[in-house]
């Protein structure tokens, strides 16, 4: 429930907490993008970072909002995507993960997060946080009823930070329900493409929020979708990536909408 007693970060006019787009939509498959957005409130300033740094995937997942729009289009599919950069509050990291509301990222220090008030912290997670995976949580409630997958849609960056290339030009991770994403991999290999299984990154309650609240709790197949940064950068080429994967789960959805009919059965993971 948003706490009404803390003060107002957003100021009049500013974007809300998260965006909706086609909530109708006739899809089995249900999108999200946790980091959609590197806005700040204005309230915030700039958080002590410069342009530049507020640019970068330090503050959210470039080319991952276009490509989750262009997907949400292709297959007729609800989205909500989160409003604000992921340095005000991250919609991907539980309550208690130290990167929620990071004071550095990559390496890079947040001077605006460097010593958050308790009212700072209930005003982001009361206006941004909570409204966004509420919003998550409304239309998913409303489908209880229909066929339904989650796909959360991130990106990742080409290499580690230290020069070192990741290969993979898309990934599908997971945590404890691998279900959907043994459908998923072998579909966008089909055309040689290398695509990352559980890596670079696998999903854990300790690290994640929305894949385990919103799909392994509720039973739903999912996956985590990351797409490598430098080959979505432009409207153009995170399109094509889009219609990749669009046809992938277009070429698996009658397989995933059965899994849908077993949901809250996956075993567990191999987690070898």
């Amino acid at each position: 429930m948003t706490d009404t007693s803390t003060f107002s970060l957003l100021a009049p006019g500013e974007p809300p907490a998260f965006e909706i787009v086609n909530p109708a939509g006739s899809s089995s498959a249900f999108l999200i993008c946790d980091h959609a957005s590197n806005r700040v409130p204005a309230r915030l300033g700039s958080l002590g970072l410069t342009e530049a740094q507020r640019a970068d995937h330090i503050a959210w997942d470039p080319g991952a909002a276009e490509m989750a729009r262009r997907l949400s289009v292709l297959l007729d599919a609800p989205l909500v995507l989160s409003g604000y950069s992921r340095l005000v509050i991250d919609c991907n990291r539980p309550r208690t993960n130290p990167q929620l509301m990071a004071s550095q990222s990559a390496g890079v220090p947040v001077p605006g997060n460097t010593a958050i008030t308790d009212e700072d912290s209930a005003a982001r997670l009361s206006q941004l946080f909570e409204p966004y995976h509420e919003a998550v949580e409304t239309l998913l409630a409303a489908r209880a009823d229909r066929p339904t997958t989650l796909l959360s849609i991130h990106s990742f960056t080409p290499d580690i930070g230290d020069g070192e290339p990741r290969p993979w030009r898309i990934a599908i991770a997971y945590g404890r329900d691998d279900r959907l994403a043994r459908l998923l991999i072998p579909a966008l290999r089909a055309d040689g493409t290398i695509v990352g299984d559980n890596q670079p990154y696998s999903v854990t309650a300790d690290s994640d929020y929305s894949i385990p609240v919103h799909g392994e709790r509720r039973g739903i197949p999912h996956v985590l979708v990351e797409t490598r940064q430098d080959g979505i950068r432009t409207p153009e080429t995170a399109w094509q990536w889009a219609e990749k994967l669009a046809a992938a789960y277009r070429s698996i959805e009658a397989d995933a909408i059965r899994l849908t009919q077993s949901a809250g059965a996956a075993p567990p993971v191999d987690r070898r």
